[in-house]
């Protein structure tokens, strides 16, 4: 087990939405992605999410994290969420840490010295969320899925996706840059706040919507 310190994750999640700061342009989109989420939920009546990085290891995995919670938030059961890459490789540690900062719980459930897979749980959770390192395509994602990429790469190494019903490129700032550097923990911090305040941009909207 991989314990926290005592957080309150739904504030932090609150606050994340409260500080954020977006342009137009990027209002634009994640309006879009919203949009588009609701258009499938009436027509479909549930939605499977893939937020797709190079290796599924940071922006990709938090996207995931922040998604599932804003639908236990918001209580939207209609949809579920996941995450993969073009590359398998490990949820990163300190993707790890940044979110056990934020109140998550970690639990090893299958152990691997590569790619070990997580429950992921936070305060009066129900349904615990699975993350480890996986493709895009692997059978554990549902399809068909509407694609999120998070990256430059995933988006340009990734022309065509076929389980996608279609896809955003929503790309956030790579805290990798800052691995072992003075700015390691604030700039993961950074991009956690970030995908948490869109996120929950994003579900409001849907709420707000349907």
């Amino acid at each position: 087990m991989l314990d926290t310190i005592s957080i309150n994750t739904e504030q932090f999640f609150k606050n994340a939405k409260k500080d954020l700061k977006i342009d137009e342009n990027r209002k634009l989109l994640l309006k879009s992605i919203a949009l588009f989420i609701v258009k499938e939920i009436k027509a479909q009546k549930k939605v499977n999410l893939n937020y797709i990085c190079t290796h599924n290891s940071r922006r990709s995995q938090l996207a995931q994290v922040w998604s599932s919670f804003a639908c236990s938030y918001f209580e939207l059961k209609k949809i579920s969420n996941f995450s993969g890459g073009t590359a398998a490789t490990a949820f990163y540690r300190n993707t790890v840490k940044t979110l056990q900062e934020a109140g998550f719980k970690f639990q090893i459930i299958e152990f691997s010295h590569q790619n070990p897979v997580y429950a992921i749980s936070y305060k009066n959770c129900i349904d615990p969320i699975i993350g480890f390192s996986k493709l895009f395509d692997d059978e554990y994602n549902k399809k068909p899925f509407i694609a999120i990429t998070t990256c430059s790469n995933a988006d340009e190494n990734c022309p065509f996706i076929p389980d996608a019903v279609t896809r955003f490129h929503l790309p956030f700032n790579d805290p990798k840059n800052f691995d072992n550097s003075l700015y390691q923990a604030e700039k993961y911090m950074e991009t956690n706040k970030q995908i948490a305040g869109e996120i929950y941009f994003i579900f409001e909207m849907v709420k707000n919507s349907i």
